[in-house]
């Protein structure tokens, strides 16, 4: 009588079919980029030229969520913050008057900290003053000089303000071309994202075909 053949565990295991493998695979990579995106480190594209020379139109950037203290969505608070926004930051976030708008029209702004809570802040003749010290930051540039002498409202001349608790104040680096806290007030720390530390794409849709790819902004940190 002939013995009957034996089959192994792994000759019984019946095969996926590729796409349910593709699928899977798909699944957990979507659900890995999520996590990454929501906790780890955001991608931003620049769409205007508040922040130039620092951050030009076209520029792609790397942000931090998680230095400032991860948000988990619809949960109040951060949880574990290794540091709190410091003045020179180049930080991301939601912008104030688009509060009460659904998801789909709230923008993200991106601008320097000059202000943290307690300090106070001052404009004269575009200079900005820091608890009564004139800041210096090389950065900063000014491509309207000759508007000074007229003014320009809270943009050249902006009277004395203290920065609340929990809020900052942020400007942008192009000082005669940015709408920032000097016109609509201060970011609550609840509406950042996080640090803009890195640059790793940069496009000029502007020049030749040459010149489109800006190879030496590529993997620049952010100062």
């Amino acid at each position: 009588m002939s013995e009957s053949k034996k089959t192994s565990p792994a000759e019984n295991l019946v095969k996926k079919p590729w796409y349910r493998e593709y699928a899977e695979a798909l699944f957990v990579a979507a659900i890995l980029a999520l996590i990454i995106r929501t906790f780890v480190v955001q991608a931003f594209k620049i769409p205007s030229g508040s922040m130039e020379d620092t951050l030009l139109i076209g520029d792609h950037l790397l942000v931090s969520k998680f230095i400032y203290g991860v948000q988990i969505p619809f949960v109040d608070g951060r949880y574990l913050t290794i540091r709190h926004p410091q003045r020179g930051d180049v930080i991301v976030f939601e912008f104030p008057e688009d509060e009460g708008k659904n998801f789909f029209q709230r923008r993200d702004f991106i601008k320097r900290v000059v202000g943290i809570p307690g300090d106070t802040i001052e404009v004269r003749n575009k200079q900005v003053f820091v608890n009564g010290e004139l800041q210096q930051i090389p950065q900063v540039i000014h491509k309207e000089p000759n508007l000074v002498a007229a003014g320009f409202g809270p943009r050249d001349f902006m009277p004395s303000v203290t920065v609340p608790p929990n809020s900052y104040f942020v400007m942008g680096d192009n000082r005669d071309r940015s709408y920032d806290s000097r016109f609509w007030g201060f970011v609550d720390e609840k509406k950042i994202k996080g640090l803009a530390f890195i640059k790793y794409w940069s496009w000029n849709s502007q020049g030749g075909w040459l010149d489109k790819i800006r190879w030496n902004r590529l993997g620049r940190p952010i100062d």
